[in-house]
C-alpha cells in the first residue's frame, strides 16, 4: 500500500512541503524527485527501480532523437515499443496468456499468470510517451536535465491516479513553478474540497452499491437502480476528488495541472460526456492515436474504425479485463451512433430529455465497469430490467435508500456546478472569505474524523 492516508496528511505532506520551501529554488526540483520517489518507494519498493529505469529510457530517447536527424523515427518506435512492452507485460501479460493458454497441453493450461501491477503505471508511461512523442513533432524542446525530466513523470501529486500531464503543458513550470501565498491558498482550498469529495462522499455513498451489488436482484428493479446511482456518485467522487487533491497539492507546489473533470453529469450527450469526463485521457487519445490514425478526415467508414480503436484501447487502459474493452467498445458505439445520426436530433429534443439520455447510458456504461465477472454483470443487468429481479423493491432496500437518502440528494447537488455558483455570487460579501475558511476547516476536521473510523477507504482508480 501507499502510505495511510493520515501519515500522508500529517506526516509526509508537512515534511515534504517544509523541505520544498526551505531550499533554495535550484534544489526545489531535485528535492521534489526525491520525495516523489520516498512515496512511490514506500507502497512499491521494488517497483520504483521500474520507474527509474523508465526514466532513464525516456529520457536518453528523448537526447537522442534531439542530436538525431536521419534517425529520429527509430527513436520514436523504440520509445513507444518500450513504453508499451512495459505496459504488456505488467499490466497485459495475465490477460494475454489467458487467452492463448487454451491452446496448450496441461500441465501449461491449467498454470495462471499473476503479475503484480505497479501503482499508476498506465499514468506514468503515457506521460513518458506524450514526452516522446511532442519531442519528435517538434513541439517540445528536449529536457537534458534528468533531475528534472526524472520530477515531471514521479511527481507524486498525480502520479497515483493522474491527471496525466502532458511535458508541454508544465515545461515552462519545471523551469519557474509559480510559488506564491495566492496559489499555496488556492491549493489548500481544492484539496481540501477534493478530500471532501473522496472521503464524505465517495466512501459513503460506496458502501450502498456494495451492499446492493451483493444481491441485486434481492433488492428488486427499484433498488438495483439506486445501488447503480450510488456507484455512479461513487466514481465520480472518487476519481474527480483525487484529481482535485492532485491539482491542489500541485499548486501547493508551484504547478497548474490540466483540470480533469468539468461537471460531467450534467452533459446532454455522450459526446458531450467524455468532453468533461477525465479530460486528460481523452485528449491524450485524441492528440496520439485518433488524429495520428486520421480522425475523421478520411471518410466515414475510416472514422468508425478510429474510433472503434480508439474506444476499445481506452477501455484496454483501464485495465486487463474483459469488462473494460467492452466498456470502451459500448462508448465507443455510442459516440459513433451520435456522431452519424442522432446529433442533430438531440439538438432538437429538450434539454432534460438529452440530459436523462446521456445519464442512463452513462450509467448502464458504469455497470459494465464496475463489474468485472460478466456472471455478476448479466444478473446486475437482469435485476435492472426486472428480468431477474424479486420485485419491485425489497423492505431492505427500501431501507437502504431512506437512509442514504439526505447523501443521494447532497452527491446530486455535488455533481453540478451548483455550489460553485452559489460561491461566486456570494464572492461580493465581505464575510464571505471568513465563510469559506470556516467551511474549509469544517470540511478538513470531517474528512479526518471518518478517515480515522473509516475502514472503507478505496481509490477505485488507483489500479489502472
Amino acid at each position: 500500500m501507499v502510505f495511510s492516508s493520515l501519515t500522508f496528511l500529517f506526516a509526509f505532506l508537512p515534511i515534504a512541503l517544509l523541505g520544498y520551501y526551505l531550499l533554495p529554488q535550484k534544489l526545489r526540483i531535485g528535492f521534489l524527485l526525491l520525495v516523489s520517489l520516498v512515496f512511490y518507494a514506500w507502497g512499491e519498493p521494488v517497483y520504483v527501480l521500474l520507474m527509474v529505469v523508465s526514466v532513464a529510457v525516456n529520457w536518453t530517447i528523448g537526447l537522442l532523437l534531439d542530436r538525431s536527424v536521419r534517425r529520429k523515427k527509430l527513436w520514436l518506435i523504440l520509445a513507444v515499443v518500450c513504453n508499451l512492452l512495459l505496459l504488456g507485460v505488467f499490466k497485459y501479460a495475465g490477460l494475454f496468456w489467458d487467452v492463448v493458454r487454451p491452446l496448450f497441453a496441461e500441465p501449461l493450461r491449467s498454470h495462471t499468470l499473476h503479475i503484480r501491477l505497479p501503482i499508476g503505471i498506465s499514468f506514468f508511461t503515457f506521460q513518458s510517451l506524450s514526452y516522446v512523442i511532442d519531442l519528435y513533432r517538434g513541439k517540445a524542446r528536449v529536457q537534458r536535465n534528468p533531475i528534472v525530466f526524472g520530477a515531471y513523470v514521479s511527481m507524486f501529486p498525480q502520479l497515483i491516479a493522474g491527471p496525466i500531464v502532458r511535458y508541454v503543458d508544465i515545461e515552462q513550470q519545471l523551469r519557474c513553478p509559480d510559488i506564491s501565498v495566492r496559489a499555496f491558498a488556492d491549493g489548500i482550498g481544492q484539496f481540501v474540497y477534493g478530500l471532501a469529495k473522496k472521503v464524505l462522499l465517495a466512501n459513503a455513498v460506496g458502501l450502498l452499491w456494495t451492499e446492493i451489488s451483493s444481491a441485486p436482484a434481492a433488492s428488486g428493479i427499484f433498488g438495483a437502480w439506486v445501488g447503480l446511482l450510488a456507484y455512479t456518485f461513487q466514481i465520480y467522487f472518487d476519481f474527480s476528488g483525487y484529481s482535485d487533491m492532485a491539482c491542489g497539492l500541485g499548486r501547493m507546489f508551484g504547478f497548474r495541472f490540466v483540470r480533469n473533470f468539468n461537471d460531467p453529469y450534467i452533459a446532454q450527450s455522450i459526446s458531450d460526456f467524455w468532453r468533461r469526463w477525465h479530460i486528460s485521457l481523452s485528449v491524450w487519445f485524441r492528440e496520439y492515436v485518433y488524429i495520428p490514425l486520421g480522425g475523421n478526415r478520411k471518410g466515414p467508414i475510416r472514422q468508425v474504425l478510429n474510433l472503434l480503436i480508439v474506444w476499445g484501447l481506452t477501455g484496454l487502459w483501464h485495465g486487463a479485463s474483459w469488462n473494460f474493452i467492452l466498456w470502451g467498445l459500448w462508448f465507443g458505439v455510442l459516440l459513433i451512433v451520435e456522431k452519424l445520426f442522432l446529433f442533430r436530433a438531440l439538438e432538437r429534443i429538450p434539454r432534460l430529455l438529452r440530459h436523462l439520455y446521456t445519464m442512463l447510458f452513462v450509467m448502464l456504461g458504469w455497470c459494465i465497469f464496475a463489474l468485472p465477472d460478466f456472471s455478476a454483470m448479466s444478473a446486475y443487468f437482469g435485476a435492472l430490467t426486472g428480468i431477474r429481479a424479486d420485485g419491485f423493491l425489497s423492505p431492505t432496500a427500501a431501507a437502504w435508500t431512506i437512509g442514504y437518502l439526505p447523501l443521494l440528494i447532497v452527491s446530486a447537488a455535488a455533481s453540478t456546478p451548483v455550489f460553485a455558483v452559489l460561491g461566486q455570487r456570494l464572492k461580493r460579501y465581505g464575510w464571505f472569505p471568513y465563510a469559506k475558511l470556516a467551511l474549509l476547516c469544517t470540511l478538513f476536521v470531517l474528512c479526518i474524523a471518518a478517515l480515522a473510523s473509516q475502514s472503507y477507504n478505496p481509490f477505485i482508480y488507483f489500479r489502472f
